[in-house]
């Protein structure tokens, strides 16, 4: 019987066992060993044995230093575990729009049979084996630890500092991203930025510029799709995939999609004063596309939380571009004020969320836009990115 080990006690690794019944599950968190409501054995992190492991297979977000990590001698990722047995495969990856690009892909391709999962929410253990088409949000912490399996058709969003505590630096992060293109074969296609256009493939391998050029490349007529800003390069990837699969161009289904909460969702207050939404810009790329799209407004952006150890000195000098006052909450709140000192850049250092929205709440006029755009993640002081956007909206409504 293979002995299989499973790090980390969450949504992925219990999926798994559909495959892996008698895995064992090894969790930080966990003190003392026990057995779940399914019977399934949970231990702490320390009784892993190497030696007594066949098997191991890492929850995504676990880092390449983690103990657990460190002692596997026969580590795979959740994608290889279902290497041999997925039907055709698009993985979707990049720093931002890997959710968005993925559900629209979804919306085009549902009648096809398709079905989405990843890291949008679904685990691969729960997909339909039988289906005709996986459509998979990938991370790259689920790439760095992917060996064996391979997309057939890898689409990859533009690439910026993100995630750099965990990989280490720029060049590891870019390295992940790129990693399913140098292992994917003769007939399949990548779809990449032209920055990469060297990388060695044996892949088809279609570069963009921009959206103008992505556009051009598959006969997509940018006037006739009904998203701009962030939302057109999604768009713009999803029906590029349609068009692979199927030669289709459907301007009226990828129309139909509506964009969820938390992007640039726009709200009004009771004094019609416009409020912005942007709670899962958690990078810097994010806020300064959000950024671009206000820049003919005079904007009080909020800033900051947990920013995980990127250089943020190009998004201040973006700032000095901007007609801009921030207001600074989380755990990088002093950082983020030393740096607007140094860029010259008018600032507030707020107690919390709730605090900078009383103090844009006093210094709005009709015509600016308050936008919370935090290029930073939130587990620092909330649940989720969610729940920092919730709280947001619901302080706004009652101003």
């Amino acid at each position: 019987m293979q002995r299989v080990s499973l790090f980390g006690y969450g949504k992925t690794t219990k999926a798994l066992t559909k495959l892996y019944p008698d895995a064992i599950f090894y969790d930080d968190k966990c003190n003392e060993a026990f057995r779940d409501d399914n019977g399934f054995e949970v231990r702490p992190s320390s009784d892993f044995d190497p030696d007594y492991s066949d098997l191991e297979v890492p929850s995504p977000g676990i880092p390449p230093f983690n103990p657990l990590i460190l002692r596997a001698k026969n580590l795979i990722s959740e994608y290889d575990c279902f290497a041999k047995n997925s039907p055709l495969s698009v993985w979707i990856s990049g720093t931002n729009g890997k959710t968005t690009t993925t559900q629209m892909m979804q919306h085009l391709l549902k009648a096809r049979g398709s079905q989405e999962g990843g890291n949008i929410g679904t685990p691969l253990g729960e997909l339909n084996q039988n289906a005709d088409i996986w459509i998979l949000e990938t991370s790259s912490f689920t790439i760095h630890y992917t060996n064996q399996a391979v997309p057939n058709l890898y689409v990859l969003l533009p690439i910026t500092p993100d995630h750099l505590s965990w990989h280490g630096d720029m060049d590891e992060y870019i390295k992940a991203k790129l990693k399913p293109v140098l292992k994917m074969r003769e007939g399949e296609v990548a779809i990449i930025p032209e920055a990469y256009k060297d990388v060695k493939t044996s892949a088809h391998l279609i570069t963009y510029k921009d959206e103008s050029d992505l556009a051009s490349r598959f006969g997509i007529d940018t006037s006739r799709v009904n998203f701009k800003g962030a939302f057109l390069m999604d768009a713009l990837l999803a029906m590029a995939v349609e068009r692979i699969l199927f030669d289709k161009i459907d301007y009226e289904k990828i129309n139909s999609f509506v964009i969820d909460p938390h992007r640039q969702e726009e709200l009004r207050d009771s004094k019609g004063r416009l409020w912005v939404n942007d709670t899962k810009a958690t990078n810097l790329d994010a806020t300064i596309v959000a950024l671009k799209r206000y820049q003919d407004s005079s904007v009080h952006l909020i800033l900051g939380g947990d920013d995980k150890g990127v250089d943020l000195n190009e998004l201040f000098v973006y700032l000095q571009k901007c007609d801009v006052k921030i207001y600074n909450i989380g755990s990088n709140k002093e950082k983020l004020s030393n740096l607007a000192r140094e860029y010259n850049i008018e600032f507030e250092l707020c107690k919390n969320l709730a605090d900078a929205i009383v103090r844009i709440d006093k210094n709005l006029k009709n015509y600016e836009v308050a936008l919370l755009s935090p290029a930073a993640a939130s587990l620092d002081e909330f649940k989720s990115y969610a729940d920092r956007g919730d709280q947001f909206k619901n302080a706004v409504k009652v101003l």
